[in-house]
C-alpha cells in the first residue's frame, strides 16, 4: 500500500501573497512542510500540488516533487484529487492532505491521521482535532470547532461555538479542527466529484460536503497543537519559535 502526502499550494493569498515561498530561516516555508512530511513513519512519498509555476520550480529546486494542476479547483482537496490521478494510485492507497501553511506541525500527526484507515477498511476519511486550551479560540471563527459521537465520528464542524452551553453550568471540552486529512484514493475521487453542499458554502468548510452527502469522517484527538501562517506577523511568530528551539530547524 502506498501512503502519499500531497500538499496543495497556491501563490495567491488575500492576506499574504506568495506565502508558500516566504523565507523562513533560510528556506521557503513550503520546504519546511515538505521535509516534515517525510519524517512521518507511515508516508511512502510526498508531492506538492500547485497551479503556479513559481511554486513548481521552487519545489523542484529543493529536490521535492511537484505536480501542476488546474486553476479551477474549489478547494485544496479538489486539487489533491487531480494530483492523485497523476500519481497512478490504487483504489485502496491512502492520500494525506496537509496544508502548506503549517511549517512546524509534528510529523507524528500524519501517522495519527492515517491509523484509522489502516485499522478499518470501511472508513473513507479521517482528520485531526485538538482540545482547545486557549479560551479565546472557543469563540474565534478561525478556530473551527468539532463535535463527534461516542465512536469518534464527526457530527458537525462549525466556525460557531459548538456545543453551546445554554445554562452556563457545565464544564465543556471544546475541540478545534486541524486541517490534516487522510482519504482512501477511491473516496477522494468520489468526494471531488460531489457538488458543493449548502453547509459547505455557508461555513466555508469543505469537510461539511462529506457529512452532508452521508459519508463518515473519523476524528482523531491529537496531543499537538498547530500554528498556521496566514499573515507576515504569524510567520514572524513561527520564526521565533524555530530560533528558540521550539521546533526542528
Amino acid at each position: 500500500m502506498r501512503i502519499v502526502c500531497v500538499i496543495p499550494s497556491r501563490y495567491e493569498s488575500s492576506r499574504f501573497p506568495g506565502k508558500p515561498l516566504a523565507d523562513l530561516c533560510g528556506k521557503p516555508m513550503l520546504q519546511h512542510v515538505y521535509e516534515r512530511v517525510l519524517r512521518a513513519k507511515t508516508v511512502t512519498e510526498a508531492a506538492v500540488a500547485t497551479d503556479d509555476r513559481r511554486i513548481f520550480e521552487a519545489v523542484e529546486k529543493f529536490g521535492g516533487r511537484a505536480i501542476m494542476t488546474a486553476e479551477r479547483h474549489r478547494s485544496g482537496t479538489d486539487r489533491i484529487a487531480e494530483a492523485a490521478m497523476a500519481l497512478n494510485l490504487e483504489d485502496t492507497d491512502i492520500v494525506v492532505n496537509i496544508q502548506g501553511d503549517q511549517p512546524i506541525f509534528e510529523p507524528t500527526q500524519i501517522d495519527e491521521v492515517v491509523e484509522p484507515l489502516l485499522a478499518d477498511p470501511s472508513i473513507p476519511m479521517s482528520t485531526l482535532i485538538y482540545r482547545i486550551i486557549r479560551e479565546e479560540e472557543i469563540s474565534h471563527p478561525n478556530a473551527v470547532k468539532t463535535v463527534f459521537d461516542k465512536e469518534n465520528f464527526a457530527l458537525y464542524f462549525s466556525r460557531a461555538t459548538i456545543p453551546y452551553d445554554r445554562d452556563h453550568i457545565h464544564e465543556v471540552d471544546y475541540y478545534k479542527h486541524h486541517g490534516i486529512y487522510a482519504y482512501r484514493r477511491h473516496f477522494l475521487e468520489t468526494f471531488s466529484k460531489l457538488p458543493q453542499s449548502p453547509l459547505e458554502t455557508l461555513e466555508a468548510l469543505e469537510q461539511l460536503r462529506a457529512l452532508e452527502y452521508g459519508y463518515r469522517i473519523k476524528v482523531v484527538v491529537t496531543p499537538y497543537d498547530s500554528v498556521e501562517v496566514d499573515t507576515p506577523a504569524e510567520l514572524a511568530r513561527v520564526r521565533d519559535i524555530i530560533l528558540s528551539g521550539g521546533a526542528w530547524k
